[in-house]
């Protein structure tokens, strides 16, 4: 008898044998970025980067806001949300490694025309897949890379979150300037407006300089309202970033644009994909369906079951225990026919998984991109801003030699005006530029950013 046992396990060698070699083959190789990465920055400079980025503005009504939006703004906290969803997601799936138990209890009670009888049972059962060719665990370590993937988006959504804070702040701010500049610009252009009618009265000027002057003075106040117009929706839109309703709560009141920091130390760009939140988030959907694709091949191949139970049953609850049943079994499932679907299935994953990679490709090349924008920006309105500044100092300086010659007589008023408007453009047009400058250092900081450790995740959750 023992001989013939080891004779027919020894039949069955080759096949077991062929099984495990098959489910070897499920493994597929990690997937590769089809992307060459430049070995470093066209610029850098000296100053790391924090996680806390805006901080190195040294602006604290920038930081106490963007702590705030952090805190209270609603699409983070639904972000946030789409995070717990996805633990959960992923601990549902891992749950199907472990056995599954459960225990049932019945009493029932069965009427006829001369006897009532009483029926007692309980019992317990288990299930359990023997994960053969990996499956089970595949399909699992799919949900917790979208889970991570997902984290790394909720880190993502704050960096945005932050920016857009900042972006909107200096708007702001620059709206404010832009408004007490203009005031000064009114009052400047009035008080020429005065002196002009003063000397058209004793015959020194004719009228069309009154009116020029006059036209002068009512667009210097459309462009008052129409600043304290867009300053009202900076405001609106600040309020709806930090979770507040338009017109809610208290603003801070600064009108001065920070300095712009020291260019910040770019890194080289194999440091900024393992940095960045959304790439990590794009490489861990890539992993995600690299499992995925694992578990349909897995699906091809015969499944094995265990089932478990144990029952009693008796007319009287206190003999219920008495007598058992036990039972065990196991279950082979072969796949024999199927029309293709589950070779279809693997070649639907296979496709997924090479879009996947290629759309990762893609994003480290759009975030690549997004740096050298930035600093190429940078450094143009860097010039920008100087040469505006040269050009300012030479308007000041060409109005009042104009206004004084003519004063005297030498020159037209209309060349006064012109030299006048110029100036006053050029001091807008400062502001504005110094404000774009700011923008583009928080697109380069956003570029640059990892991960936020000051914002909510489920590790510190204790709800």
């Amino acid at each position: 008898m023992t001989d013939a046992i080891i004779k027919s396990y020894l039949r069955l060698f080759p096949l077991v044998a062929v099984l495990f070699l098959t489910a070897c083959a499920t493994r597929q190789e990690a997937p590769r970025a089809p992307v060459e990465l430049p070995g470093e920055f066209t610029r850098a400079g000296q100053r790391d980067v924090p996680d806390t980025w805006w901080k190195s503005f040294d602006d604290r009504q920038l930081d106490r806001l963007v702590a705030q939006a952090l805190e209270d703004n609603l699409s983070l906290r639904a972000s946030y949300q789409r995070l717990r969803q996805a633990r959960a997601v992923a601990d549902r799936q891992g749950a199907a490694l472990f056995p599954s138990l459960d225990a049932t209890a019945t009493a029932e009670r069965q009427q006829t025309d001369t006897t009532d009888t009483d029926i007692f049972s309980a019992g317990l059962s288990a299930s359990y897949e023997v994960d053969l060719w990996g499956r089970v665990q595949s399909l699992s370590e799919a949900e917790s890379l979208r889970a991570s993937a997902t984290l790394a988006d909720f880190q993502a959504a704050a960096i945005s979150l932050s920016g857009e804070i900042a972006n909107t702040w200096f708007q702001l701010v620059e709206q404010r300037a832009q408004l007490a500049l203009a005031e000064s610009q009114l009052e400047t252009n009035e008080n020429v407006l005065t002196v002009i009618e003063s000397r058209f009265a004793m015959g020194q000027n004719n009228s069309a300089d009154v009116l020029r002057q006059r036209q002068l003075v009512s667009a210097s106040r459309e462009r008052l309202s129409n600043i304290e117009g867009e300053t009202g929706v900076l405001q609106h839109q600040l309020a709806v970033l930090l979770g507040r309703s338009p017109g809610q709560g208290d603003l801070p009141e600064d009108d001065t644009l920070p300095a712009l920091p020291p260019l910040p130390e770019t890194g080289v760009p194999a440091e900024l994909v393992q940095r960045r939140p959304d790439l990590q988030q794009a490489w861990r959907v890539v992993q995600a369906a690299d499992r995925d694709l694992a578990a349909a091949i897995s699906n091809r191949f015969p499944r094995f079951s265990i089932e478990a139970s144990i029952s009693s049953q008796a007319n009287d609850a206190g003999n219920l225990f008495d007598n058992w049943l036990a039972t065990l079994a196991g279950n082979l499932v072969v796949p024999l026919v199927d029309g293709g679907e589950r070779r279809a299935e693997v070649r639907r994953s296979e496709a997924v998984l090479e879009e996947l990679v290629q759309e990762y490709g893609q994003a480290v090349l759009v975030a690549i991109r997004e740096v050298e924008d930035a600093l190429v920006r940078e450094q143009q309105q860097r010039r920008r801003l100087q040469s505006l500044n040269d050009q300012s100092r030479l308007a000041d300086t060409t109005y009042r030699q104009l206004r004084n010659q003519y004063l005297n007589g030498a020159v037209s008023y209309i060349d006064v005006l012109t030299a006048l408007q110029e100036k006053q453009d050029l001091q807008r047009t400062i502001l504005s530029t110094r404000q774009q400058l700011l923008t583009t250092r928080v697109a380069l900081y956003r570029a640059l950013a990892g991960s936020i450790d000051s914002v909510k995740t489920p590790e510190n959750d204790e709800t």
